[in-house]
């Protein structure tokens, strides 16, 4: 096949094939065709078709009748204008095109857990005391013409009912939905004024988290400001204000509690009915009966909620009730407390009773709560230091001026305590407890102490210490009693000195050097004492240590005192065979010494005898040499001229010279018998020559001659016979 035949050939197939339909077609197809092409256009202009998650808002274009009254937006009695029924999801017949205009719009969804607004955009006007439209029981503003021309006909504006979770097919020509997410509405109906000012209530509501319930309970909680600010847990009330109705009586801030309970004919369910409120004779305004723990679905531009922490009052203190609520009271305190009033519970004032520990929904716009501590607390007037209750965080420590001239600090501390049923007392009087101790307990204390310093020297006050505590601790008593509280006791610290004051200081070194001697002593004294103790404990652990060695040593000698038995009478055998060897031998002995003795004595006397006989030989020789020399020198007449004799006749047999080259003198010696030995020649007359210049004259006379005679004849007549022979 040529190209040409290919390009040729489907338009010859078309041509045959328009040939067989125009073969087909006849003129009676010209009758038959516009039949439904008719019944279309039929159809177009008269059925409206609404799908089913849509509502049709019908908008009547123009009528026999005429057009809506004047102060109206919705045609109830088939005037032009928007219409009051709405079309539901299907086809719809008898709308004409060119009558009527159907505007397609979503069903309305309230999301589960939240809330919806509405506002009417026709209805009757508000009253001048009304904020919000009354509620209607027109199928949750479904049947919009039960709204409007019911038995009890709506108002125009914001409504005081609310949308729960739902899908709502509502007619949004008259009503405009104010959600979390959208508003619904016809936005060609609105001006820009009315959408401003819709979209400024959602925004609104959006702050105030208006489209979910209000939860009430425990919960958190941010406070503070951007980087500083923090979360903590609270558990929570809820205060409620309410923006319709009645207005308050003059003179009243809280409106009073009206349809509380389920028994009551008009019970609003915590606000959540606003009808049943205000029919019950609710005010508008700030209300005394505060929501408290659960989840409340409540109409924001009806009554808005202020979430507050509920009021604790703990242990060990009760909360005295200051109420700004109820009727006029009737003091309880009687003619003679000139402080205040007291009242009775729902009455205005200082209540009576005060509240116990425990947590309440304590309405603090309708009253306050003053807590008062019925433990005993402590006060300290000292400077930079405080308790965490914070009542003596102004108070500082007492200045005073001693006798002496000192000034000092006082640090002081007292322990107070308020009795609970004096509470309210307390409290009508001074305020609260803050304002009980820095207008009346501080100037009377510093007074007090200020007067007691003026009579006391600075020792006298350190010394003095506790017997000034014991009269503060009376006399504080008794004043404290006079305002309802009472003193338990009253602690003085150490006088501190001021900034750049030395005195004090010396004063004190002193008195601690006196102090540290004093205790020395008295350490010494103890340190001896333990030092004996030491000795003994140690002799004790020595002992107790060497207790086995003892044990053994003891053991040891028992062992040694038997061994020594034994051995004691082994000896014993010993000794008494010994002595009799002993005896025998001694008298054998005896025997030999008896004889030993008697030879002794025989040779002993034989020897006497010799000696005597040998000495008397001796004396007898030499008496005669002597009675020689007597004689010769004697002879001589003068001793002189003996010695000199003698001399000559030594010297001339001696080998000496008589005159020597040298000549040497010493003493006599025993060594040789020369000229200078005893007896010698120089000796001689060396002893002549000192006898005659002591004195001594050598001269023979004759009585001394005697004496030696008589002296030889004894000695001679001394001499034994057996001597002699």
């Amino acid at each position: 096949m040529s190209l040409v035949g290919a390009v040729e050939s489907p338009l010859l197939l078309a041509a045959t094939e328009d040939a067989s339909w125009f073969a087909w077609f006849s003129p009676w197809h010209l009758l038959v065709l516009p039949v439904p092409l008719f019944v279309l256009g039929f159809l177009w202009l008269t059925v409206r078709y609404i799908p089913n998650d849509r509502v049709g808002i019908v908008e009547k274009l123009w009528s026999s009748r005429g057009y809506v009254g004047e102060g109206r937006i919705i045609a109830m009695n088939g005037e032009a204008g928007y219409q009051a029924r709405l079309l539901r999801g299907g086809l719809h017949w008898g709308y004409w095109r060119w009558q009527y205009a159907v505007h397609k719009v979503r069903l309305v969804t309230v999301s589960e857990g939240k809330i919806a607004y509405v506002y009417a955009r026709d209805g009757q006007p508000l009253p001048s005391s009304q904020t919000l439209g009354r509620v209607v029981a027109c199928n949750d503003y479904q049947d919009a013409t039960e709204f409007l021309i019911g038995q009890i006909r709506g108002q125009r504006g914001r409504q005081r009912a609310i949308l729960r979770e739902g899908v709502y097919a509502i007619n949004l020509a008259v009503f405009t939905v104010i959600t979390e997410s959208k508003v619904h509405t016809l936005s060609h109906l609105l001006d820009r004024n009315e959408t401003a000012a819709i979209h400024g209530w959602r925004d609104a509501l959006a702050d105030v988290d208006g489209f979910r319930p209000v939860v009430i309970g425990r919960g958190v909680q941010f406070v503070g400001d951007g980087e500083e600010g923090g979360c903590r847990e609270i558990d929570s009330i809820g205060i409620v204000t309410v923006h319709d109705g009645p207005s308050l009586p003059p003179g009243e801030i809280i409106a009073p509690a009206v349809g509380t309970t389920s028994s009551d004919l008009h019970y609003h369910n915590n606000y959540q009915d606003p009808e049943a409120f205000l029919a019950s004779g609710g005010r508008r305004g700030r209300q005394y009966v505060p929501l408290t723990d659960g989840t409340y679905f409540l109409n924001r531009w009806f009554a808005s909620v202020e979430l507050i922490p509920k009021t604790v009052v703990p242990i060990g203190s009760v909360g005295v009730v200051v109420s700004y609520y109820g009727r006029e009271g009737q003091d309880v305190t009687g003619a003679g407390f000139r402080h205040g009033e007291r009242v009775g519970e729902g009455e205005r004032g200082v209540r009576e009773r005060p509240l116990g520990p425990g947590k309440y929904a304590f309405n603090t716009s309708a009253g306050s709560v003053v807590l008062v501590p019925t433990t005993n607390f402590v006060l300290h007037w000292i400077t930079g230091k405080t308790e965490l209750h914070r009542f003596d965080e102004s108070l500082k420590s007492i200045d005073l001026v001693t006798k002496d001239a000192y000034e000092p600090l006082l640090p002081l501390s007292v322990v107070v305590h308020i009795d609970y049923q004096r509470a309210p007392g307390v409290i009508q009087r001074f305020g609260d407890v803050k304002k009980l101790i820095t207008q009346t307990l501080d100037p009377m204390l510093s007074a007090f102490f200020r007067d007691i310093a003026h009579t006391k020297t600075m020792l006298e006050l350190l010394h003095d210490r506790q017997s000034i505590q014991e009269e503060a601790r009376k006399k504080l008593r008794d004043k404290f009693h006079d305002f309802d509280i009472e003193c338990v006791d009253v602690l003085i610290g150490k006088p501190d000195p001021r900034e750049g004051d030395d005195k004090i200081e010396t004063l004190l070194e002193q008195l601690r050097l006196r102090q540290l001697s004093t205790e020395q002593v008295e350490t010494f004294a103890q340190q001896r004492v333990a030092a004996d103790k030491r000795r003994v404990l140690y002799e004790a652990e020595a002992l107790a240590d060497m207790q086995t060695e003892i044990t053994n040593s003891r053991s040891r000698v028992q062992v040694a005192e038997s061994q020594g038995e034994a051995d004691l009478a082994q000896a014993r055998k010993r000794a008494e065979q010994t002595v009799v060897v002993a005896d025998a031998e001694l008298a054998r002995s005896r025997r030999e010494a008896e004889q030993t003795v008697v030879v002794a004595e025989a040779e002993a006397k034989r020897d006497q005898l010799a000696g005597q006989a040998q000495a008397q030989r001796v004396a007898q020789v030499g008496l005669a040499e002597a009675s020689v020399l007597l004689k010769r020198i004697g002879s001589f007449g003068d001793p002189r001229l003996y010695a000199l004799t003698q001399a000559a006749e030594n010297l001339s047999h001696s080998a000496q010279p008589l005159v020597p080259e040298r000549l040497f003198v010493a003493g006599g010696t025993e060594q040789s018998g020369g000229v200078n030995s005893p007896g010698g020649l120089l000796s001689t007359l060396i002893e002549l020559l000192v006898a005659e210049r002591s004195g001594f004259e050598l001269s023979g006379d004759a009585s001394e001659r005697k004496e030696l005679e008589s002296y030889a004849e004894q000695l001679v007549s001394e001499v034994p016979t057996e001597a002699k022979a």
